[in-house]
């Protein structure tokens, strides 16, 4: 992880944003979102709303990117949500690691006491094993709730920790 660094997504960074969205959307394994979306509905699903995106980077190579919203309004507005995306040729560098660890500061920072992953599909099992050995807890298992464009419907799991 040496010499990776975060900072807020730019709009400078949505080519390099595209670039890694577009696989992970359109592969249809991960996210729950139309594999057909167009690059500026899903940059603005990205980075639009309340999701604060930030991108970790090496130089001027941005690595992977996650937003972090509030996952509720109102009354569960104190727990928050993330989505993470690794470039390709970065996986296995411990980008993800990484994110997730700023992303946990960032939500101690911002006042979250709590981190919600809603959809965390079964067969992702790098994300899945990323986030328990990172404290998160598997607390629902939605039946059959993700349709996987090569394994059929699968689990989708809720995981949980306190920030």
């Amino acid at each position: 992880m040496g010499g990776v660094q975060m900072r807020p997504a730019l709009d400078a960074d949505e080519p390099a944003l595209w670039a890694m969205l577009e696989p992970v959307f359109r592969a249809g394994e991960t996210y729950a979102i139309d594999p057909a979306i167009s690059r500026a509905d899903a940059l603005h699903w990205w980075r639009g709303g309340t999701h604060d995106a930030f991108v970790a980077h090496r130089a001027d190579a941005v690595l992977g990117s996650y937003y972090i919203c509030p996952n509720q309004q109102g009354g569960g507005a104190h727990v928050c949500n993330c989505g993470f995306v690794t470039a390709p040729a970065a996986q296995g560098q411990g980008i993800a690691q990484a994110m997730l660890l700023h992303a946990l500061e960032s939500a101690r920072s911002k006042g979250f006491r709590a981190m919600q992953f809603n959809c965390v599909v079964e067969t992702n099992r790098r994300a899945v094993a990323l986030w328990q050995r990172n404290g998160f807890d598997i607390v629902g298992r939605l039946p059959a709730a993700f349709r996987h464009p090569e394994q059929g419907y699968v689990d989708a799991l809720v995981m949980y920790r306190a920030v």
